[in-house]
């Protein structure tokens, strides 16, 4: 009888993820706030000393959630935080490789996003207009960051991720910074919200 292939992943915190079935159980904020301070977006083809982490996309994306939906509360915030998370264990794919891989990379994506969001008091699934509202967030710090640390030009990012509107990115600059110094926002921001969600 053939072996099953190992489909679980170690955790720092000694937890044991599995990768196609996963639990809320074992997902752990700090093992996700090392990872994703670990993981490199762009590939990496970034200017700078650090690789611009997705630890500190995804601070940047929860700031912007918050600019552009005032009053929508931690909880969306928060889902906006985690807007990644499953990346700490599948890594960063960019979109064209998400494209030529299909439909199974986004089958397990959701899987492990699911997990993520029962284990912090989220639905499994996010309303239809939260989703696309972190989305949006999501395409302007793509459009930040692609111009002012991957290379791109103005007109290419439009192109690409659309043109923000005036005065959304003031005051909002991309940080390059070491992985454990991330890592400690991350984890900071996660749980201020976390607490702003159990008193409300």
């Amino acid at each position: 009888m053939m072996k099953q292939p190992r489909a679980w992943q170690r955790m720092l915190s000694g937890r044991r993820l599995d990768l196609l079935d996963p639990t809320p159980l074992d997902v752990e904020i700090e093992d996700i706030a090392h990872g994703l301070a670990f993981v490199a977006r762009w590939n990496g083809q970034t200017r700078g000393d650090w690789p611009y982490s997705v630890a500190e996309h995804s601070l940047l994306v929860e700031a912007l959630f918050a600019r552009t939906n005032p009053g929508l509360g931690a909880r969306w915030q928060l889902a906006a935080l985690l807007h990644d998370a499953p990346e700490y264990v599948i890594g960063d794919m960019i979109s064209p490789v998400k494209s030529a891989i299909g439909a199974a990379y986004g089958e397990m994506d959701a899987r492990l996003m699911a997990a993520v969001h029962l284990r912090f008091g989220l639905p499994a699934v996010l309303p239809g207009a939260i989703k696309k509202a972190i989305k949006t967030a999501d395409r302007l710090s793509a459009w930040a960051e692609a111009v002012q640390i991957a290379g791109f030009s103005e007109a290419e990012a439009d192109r690409l991720f659309g043109r923000p509107t005036e005065g959304v990115l003031r005051g909002l600059t991309i940080r390059l910074r070491p992985p454990a110094e991330v890592r400690a926002d991350f984890t900071a921001r996660h749980h201020a919200l976390a607490a702003a969600m159990a008193a409300a």
